[in-house]
């Protein structure tokens, strides 16, 4: 989950402000966390205390009302009576990772990965993107190798994989829907050679950077192991220490 986070962070500096090279410097000094991160946490907070996804994602949300979240999730957040709203955005895959990390079976993910987005991302899209990510970093956490992770991800939800990120780039732009987002997060982690290399290619497409990079990042910490120690410091100094303390227990306890 931290490599989720850390992509995030990473991603954070290029969302307005896009490059279309791999060669940035990892860490800018403009680096935050956004709200990648922080439901990023708040999924990972329900599953260690067992709270709704709903409880824990408006609560720990609304620790940070300047994350950045789209004004819909805002309204939501803040709504007394919070509906699902028929979203098809890529926020309902970019919180999932901490599901693909701590659950047993294959059945068992992708019905939690559905849980943590229908909240909120109950179009079929939104569904099916949560549903895709939380399953890419439970088989790459399983050992499966990178073709049969192409070929699941292809064959159960139909997306487009026979791609590279070179192929992406020139035409890649600024896309903030889970069909748009989420095929290309996993070419970026599948085209990759390690954690890092992964993360630059995904903010490397020029697009909605933070959360390329953030899903990317959970699928690529799953595939090769514990980020590196200088990443997973960065974290530490940038996310809050209740966010870190939470992101702490997870890892601990749950992956």
């Amino acid at each position: 989950m931290i490599g989720a986070i850390a992509g995030d962070i990473i991603g954070s500096v290029y969302e307005h402000d896009p490059v279309k090279t791999k060669d940035f410097p990892l860490f800018d000094s403009r680096c935050r966390f956004t709200d990648d991160s922080v439901l990023t946490v708040a999924v990972a907070d329900s599953i260690l205390t067992g709270r709704p996804y709903v409880e824990s994602m408006r609560e720990i949300g609304r620790r940070y009302p300047h994350a950045g979240y789209g004004g819909s999730f805002i309204h939501w957040l803040y709504s007394h009576d919070p509906q699902p709203y028929n979203s098809w955005g890529n926020g309902a895959a970019m919180r999932v990772s901490p599901v693909g990390f701590a659950f047993a079976t294959e059945e068992e993910v992708l019905h939690q990965g559905q849980k943590t987005a229908e909240i909120s991302h109950n179009h079929p899209e939104g569904i099916k993107g949560a549903q895709a990510t939380a399953l890419a970093v439970f088989l790459a956490r399983a050992g499966h190798d990178k073709h049969e992770i192409r070929k699941q991800i292809k064959q159960r939800f139909e997306y487009d994989l026979d791609r590279g990120v070179d192929d992406i780039r020139p035409g890649y732009a600024f896309d903030v829907s889970c069909q748009g987002t989420v095929p290309e997060a996993i070419i970026a982690f599948l085209d990759s050679a390690s954690y890092e290399d992964a993360v630059r290619n995904a903010v490397s497409l020029g697009g909605d950077s933070d959360t390329l990079a953030c899903i990317t990042g959970g699928i690529a910490e799953a595939f090769y192991g514990e980020v590196p120690f200088q990443i997973r410091k960065k974290v530490k100094e940038i996310l809050t220490p209740d966010l870190w303390e939470i992101t702490e227990k997870f890892c601990r306890e749950k992956m």
